[in-house]
């Protein structure tokens, strides 16, 4: 049978090194062990930088640089959360970033699923009460609601303060940012699902219950950095395929999954590209690790502001923010129809498990792309269903949760899509028009909670 792949040679070449190498898991060890969380605005984070920018040098990537700017930083205080009436106890609690201090005495109301059905059937009821909503998501509604979208119903319901419940038992309070690059403007903070339940068994059993909410933490500015390194394409060296992922973690956990086994997912394709075929890209491949994700998509947005002039070259942005992790290594487009046929090329020559769909989201780097029109993606799987984070957000997203063969798929798929989007004469999709960007932005349901951010933002 006649094979019609024509970087047959390439793709074994890189995926032979790809299985046959730690160095995918070695460099994840270094970010984990070595660094930590890698929280945003801590010397962690610096040192995670600098060794991602070294690395990059080491694989032989040009115009290796760290690009620094300025962002709303936020600091961890103490947080405690006490029922005193109609029973006194003490909590374990966490702020969520952002956070402001604060010392609150409501009555605790719980809106469930935080939905937009359950904001509505409150009415004005939430006004001054400390809102409880859990991390889960209603399984009739399609799509994930996000725990930001929970807290700024509470904030646009009046509520006084914001209780966040994780709905996966024995991993603790979920982590998670409250607002982007601002101070939040009430408290937000998280609980266990153990605890969550008492407290929704003490609301079906008392008629009142009130709590008081002190927290502790700081808001003042600080510095982060992007890391940009380019292979340089030949034929058209000033047109770029864009392969990002941010390095930052949250402060509680070493972030092992999220994201860090997308970001070294990243590098392990810089590095085999770099060693095979570097010599005969056509365009320019960029790879970014991104700061401050974790508490707005600040690294990204500051990149999509300082090279305005570049956007109209970026035939693809894919973004591979935790894609070492156990989902299927997909290619999910946000709505570039006319580039599904490439990407179904792609996957019957790979021969991987690499599912092709359509939909969109705004909770992670591709984001800020897609606002400006550029072509974006991200891998993951476009046909799973809306679930939980299970130890993501965590202090258990720790370094023995994530698997070499996932790490070695992602890095594999990862290598390839970018081989054939910088080679191919036709990649069938350009910038959008603000105008059809908007009309996404206004009636997707993937994007509803952007939608409420904005009102919040009025």
């Amino acid at each position: 049978m006649k094979n019609n792949n024509p970087y047959l040679n390439l793709d074994r070449q890189m995926v032979g090194d790809i299985y046959t190498s730690n160095e995918v898991l070695d460099n994840l060890t270094v970010l984990c062990d070595d660094f930590g969380s890698r929280f945003a605005g801590t010397p962690e984070e610096y040192k995670a930088a600098t060794f991602i920018s070294e690395t990059f040098s080491r694989y032989g990537l040009k115009n290796v640089r760290l690009e620094e700017y300025p962002y709303a930083g936020w600091t961890r205080g103490d947080a405690t959360l006490t029922i005193t009436e109609p029973i006194e106890r003490t909590l374990h609690c966490i702020s969520l970033p952002y956070c402001p201090s604060g010392d609150i005495t409501a009555e605790l109301l719980s809106v469930g699923y935080g939905s937009p059905d359950e904001y509505s059937e409150l009415g004005d009821t939430a006004q001054s009460k400390l809102v409880m909503a859990s991390s889960a998501s209603p399984q009739d509604l399609g799509r994930w609601v996000h725990r930001k979208e929970k807290y700024e119903r509470a904030v646009l319901s009046g509520a006084s303060a914001f209780i966040f419940v994780s709905e996966h038992p024995g991993v603790g309070p979920e982590t998670g940012s409250l607002q982007n690059n601002r101070p939040a403007p009430i408290p937000g903070i998280s609980v266990c699902k153990e605890d969550g339940d008492f407290l929704t068994r003490c609301l079906t059993r008392y008629d009142k219950v009130v709590m008081r909410l002190q927290t502790t933490d700081i808001n003042e500015p600080r510095t982060s950095w992007n890391v940009v390194a380019d292979l340089p394409g030949g034929d058209n060296p000033e047109e770029m395929i864009v392969l990002g992922c941010h390095y930052d973690g949250h402060d509680i956990s070493q972030g092992a999954h999220d994201p860090a086994s997308g970001m070294v997912s990243v590098i392990e394709t810089a590095r085999v590209l770099s060693t095979y075929a570097a010599d005969i890209l056509k365009r320019t491949v960029r790879f970014i690790a991104f700061g401050t994700e974790e508490i707005g998509l600040t690294g990204a947005f500051r990149y999509v502001d300082a090279h305005s002039d570049e956007l109209d070259n970026i035939r693809l942005m894919l973004n591979m923010d935790a894609a070492g992790g156990p989902s299927r290594k997909g290619i999910v487009l946000h709505y570039w129809e006319s580039l599904e046929p490439f990407f179904k090329t792609a996957q019957e020559q790979i021969h991987a498990d690499m599912p092709v769909g359509q939909k969109v989201h705004s909770y992670s780097d591709h984001f800020p792309f897609f606002l400006e029109g550029v072509p974006s993606c991200h891998m993951g799987d476009p046909t799973s269903a809306p679930s939980g984070r299970g130890f993501g957000h965590t202090a258990y997203d720790t370094l023995e949760k994530v698997e070499l063969d996932n790490l070695r798929r992602a890095s594999s798929i990862g290598a390839r899509i970018a081989l054939r989007c910088a080679n191919t004469d036709n990649l069938p999709a350009k910038r959008r028009a603000k105008a059809d960007v908007q009309q996404i932005v206004d009636s997707d349901p993937g994007l509803e909670g952007y939608r409420i951010s904005l009102k919040l933002n009025v």
